[in-house]
């Protein structure tokens, strides 16, 4: 589908808190990565990290599609 035919659901400022909200999302899971591997923990508990990055990518991409 273009670009022409999709209607935005959010505003500028909504848009905005959510390109916020992935990217912080994104910025933590990538510290507490780094730390974890510092730190030496098990594989397990870092797949937990799935979570604020899903929710990093998810706000990242709605921000970018309008919606």
């Amino acid at each position: 589908m273009s670009s022409a035919g999709r209607v935005a659901n959010i505003g500028p400022r909504g848009r905005r808190r959510r390109a916020l909200l992935g990217a912080a999302a994104l910025a933590a899971g990538v510290a507490i990565l780094a730390l974890l591997l510092v730190l030496g923990v098990d594989r397990g508990w870092r797949a937990l990290l799935v979570v604020p990055f899903w929710v990093g990518a998810l706000g990242v991409l709605q921000a970018r599609a309008h919606t």
